[in-house]
């Protein structure tokens, strides 16, 4: 039945006169009969657009121009339908025009035709007006006057017209089939490129590193070539799945954006199959060539957990150094739960989370920055924020013995290590020493216990006194 339905359509639409196809009957619909416009914007340079107008269009067949439209639209995508009969318009055909009007590239299409080219004599001032043959517009213009040849010759083109298919802004061309001469009410949905957004967050850490208040926003940018007015605006956080075109171009943009700041009540959010949207819940203008940011969330004095952590190395447990004292930087992360009795509980987007504290005059100083994935509720989110200046460590290697073997394949190495911990501070700190031992291995001897906390994995938490130090020393046997 659709076989045969297809089958009436393409018939159809070949019995058309050519005279339909005239630039002269040709019926536009711009952003001023636009009733609404929804975007949803996904986080690797897609969104979806559903732009609603009201047009006015002739019984029987018309060739609308939908101007307006994403300059990066996925044409392929795109589906106009009547909203309040499904069945009272057609589509046959359509179009998507993005050749945009340049002088350039009307001088392009003019290639093999003529032109006039208007030049003034500086001494009378009399203007001339020639006609002229378009030879030529690669890396310059070459130009037939007459019986000579004139390459980027001086003067005023003049163009008898604008071709039919290069237009001043992106234009859906559609030829559709109407049922009745009455206005419609028309929704075109389509993927475009050009528009993205990220998550940025701000958080603040009190005077005694317990809690901190913690802000997000939304920052969207918009170069997709047009701007969408008083828009529905979503977003979708998740890894969508998309087919990747064999031959990606890569584009680079110069532009400058214009940034517009949305501080405004928190979006709400809601799961949708296995990802989440966000929902800003009033209209918003998303111009063309703006950054604009909208509050995502926020919360307040939000219990954290700050760690000193000293990460070690898997490949020192093989063979014999010689190294003394190696320096090793101690890395200071906090901890914080994404629960709703911790004050959060709402799906995070991954973003940068920017970090500041503020000095004894009470002034914010940036301290750190780190990454976050998508983080769903109830799980825990761990920032890096640099490394610890007034707590250091020192690790040599105290011993190495290489077992013999059993054969050429299995190996054992037993191996022992000192690292001294110091502590510049006023107060008592807690050092986690995380090593990574490779291999099937076993502790020997150690000065404190450790935690086997995964299969490769030895850690111990080493208390370190004021503006004093603490040694740990460990063996460990390993076999390969």
């Amino acid at each position: 039945m659709a076989q045969s339905f297809l089958s009436k359509l393409l018939l159809t639409a070949s019995m058309l006169p050519l005279a339909i196809y005239a630039a002269d009957d040709e019926k536009r619909t711009t952003l001023q009969d636009q009733t609404s416009v929804a975007v949803t914007i996904y986080n690797e340079n897609l969104a979806l657009v559903k732009d609603r107008r009201t047009i006015k269009l002739d019984q029987g067949f018309n060739k609308l121009a939908f101007r307006g439209v994403s300059a990066k639209m996925r044409p392929e995508t795109a589906m106009l339908r009547n909203v309040v009969q499904a069945t009272g318009l057609q589509v046959v055909e359509q179009n998507f025009d993005f050749d945009l009007l340049t002088p350039q590239k009307l001088l392009e299409k003019y290639v093999g035709k003529n032109i006039r080219i208007a030049t003034m004599n500086p001494a009378t001032g009399v203007e001339k007006i020639e006609t002229a043959k378009v030879l030529s517009t690669n890396s310059g213009t070459v130009l037939q006057i007459g019986d000579r040849i004139e390459v980027n010759p001086k003067g005023r083109l003049i163009f008898d017209g604008v071709p039919e298919n290069l237009r001043d802004k992106p234009t859906l061309v559609t030829l559709l089939n109407n049922a009745a001469p009455s206005p419609q009410d028309v929704e075109l949905s389509y993927l475009t490129g050009g528009l993205s957004w990220k998550a940025d967050y701000v958080a603040e850490l009190n005077s005694d590193d317990s809690q901190i208040d913690l802000l997000g926003w939304v920052t969207l940018n918009n170069h997709s070539g047009t701007t969408y007015k008083n828009a529905k605006m979503q977003l979708v956080a998740g890894d969508v799945n998309r087919v990747q075109p064999e031959f990606r171009k890569a584009m680079r943009s110069s532009r400058v954006m214009e940034m517009q700041m949305d501080a405004m009540a928190p979006m709400a959010e809601e799961a949708l199959f296995e990802y989440h949207l966000y929902t800003l819940g009033r209209p918003t203008t998303i111009a063309d060539k703006q950054t604009k940011q909208v509050a995502l969330m926020s919360a307040s004095a939000v219990p954290v957990t700050k760690e000193f952590l000293l990460q070690g190395n898997d490949y020192y447990y093989r063979s014999s150094y010689g190294d003394i004292g190696q320096k090793m930087k101690i890395g200071v992360f906090v901890k914080l739960e994404n629960r709703e009795e911790a004050g959060m509980g709402m799906p995070l987007p991954k973003g940068v989370v920017r970090v500041y504290k503020k000095d004894k005059a009470g002034n914010a100083q940036f301290i750190g920055e780190d990454r976050i994935d998508h983080t769903p509720k109830n799980e825990s989110i761990k920032l890096k924020l640099g490394d610890a200046f007034d707590i250091t460590a020192d690790k040599k290697q105290t011993a190495f013995r290489k077992h013999s073997s059993t054969d050429q394949y299995h190996y054992a190495f037993e191996s022992a290590y000192e690292i001294k911990l110091k502590n510049a501070k006023s107060e008592s700190v807690t050092v986690v020493v995380r090593e990574p031992i490779p291999g099937d291995w076993k502790m020997k001897q150690e000065t404190q216990p450790h935690e086997k906390v995964a299969a490769g994995t030895a850690e111990w938490k080493i208390t370190v006194p004021p503006e004093g130090s603490t040694t740990l020393k460990y063996r460990v046997l390993i076999r390969y």
